[in-house]
């Protein structure tokens, strides 16, 4: 097992798609986790999420959060981030990422009905700020 440099963790978070996981904690301290697209903007994560998710709650109340994504393909990896998570209303940019990120997953000729649907009023944009990163790969050498 060793530790990833940078250019290899962003390469497992874009090579090709794969389900990022959000840990949350709710308002009696027990944990929520979510499976989420995203997306990166340099080093922040982008995601977006209905405003009346268990995940938008617990951010809203407290804006920290712990990402996962993991390599299910032998030798096997996975990235942790901890984070800081900002989530906006009404953002002007929530149609362009819902629509990349739709992209992302869909491919391209469904980008466009993706950021149709969910990029649209009741939608939040969120962005995490990673605060540390634990990115390992080789799990099975």
């Amino acid at each position: 097992m060793h530790t990833m440099t940078t250019d290899e963790y962003r390469r497992l978070l874009t090579a090709r798609v794969r389900t990022m996981q959000v840990a949350t904690v709710r308002a009696d301290g027990r944990p929520h986790i979510a499976p989420v697209w995203f997306e990166l903007d340099g080093e922040t994560i982008v995601f977006t999420t209905g405003a009346d998710t268990v995940k938008a709650a617990d951010l809203r109340r407290d804006a920290r959060v712990s990402l996962c994504v993991d390599d299910e393909t032998p030798p096997f990896a996975y990235i942790v981030i901890e984070g800081t998570a900002t989530l906006t209303a009404n953002d002007p940019d929530l149609r362009r990422w819902a629509t990349r990120i739709g992209g992302r997953y869909m491919g391209a000729d469904q980008a466009e009905a993706y950021g149709k649907r969910n990029g649209v009023e009741g939608e939040l944009l969120v962005r995490v700020t990673p605060t540390k990163i634990l990115a390992r790969a080789g799990i099975a050498e």
